[in-house]
């Protein structure tokens, strides 16, 4: 049991981690802090403000797990949601030859496979022993 809560600690600071850097740069693009926005190119305001909305529901859904609540799948399914949302957003903006980076595509399966991740794992952790 301690072992199996201490991967569920460890998820949570790996999860919040990740959730600070997500803040920081979607923020630093979205309030232009540091002249970001220069340095960012042609970034698509949606994803950003996707990965800015998934970043405040990453610190929630990492204190899900800190205590250990059954509402953390929730949580991190919302987001997945929103990525989703915002990936398909972001193929039409693409698709109408919007300005965008190609870097875009790329962190945005990637931003969707982790969160994916952190997703299963606490269906696995919190519904599946509800159950």
């Amino acid at each position: 049991m301690i072992k199996n809560n201490l991967f569920t600690y460890i998820m949570a600071i790996v999860l919040i981690a990740f959730a600070l850097l997500t803040l920081f740069l979607s923020s630093s693009v979205i309030f232009d802090w540091f002249d970001i926005r220069v340095k960012e190119g042609n970034y698509v305001l949606l994803v950003v403000w996707a990965n800015f909305i998934s970043s405040i529901l990453y610190l929630f859904a990492a204190y899900g797990f800190i205590k250990l609540k059954n509402w953390t799948f929730e949580i991190l399914s919302t987001s997945i949601v929103i990525l989703i949302i915002a990936f398909l957003g972001l193929l039409v903006h693409v698709t109408v030859g919007g300005l965008y980076e190609t870097k875009t595509i790329g962190a945005m399966l990637f931003r969707i496979a982790i969160t994916l991740a952190f997703t299963i794992f606490a269906y696995l952790k919190f519904k599946k022993e509800e159950k």
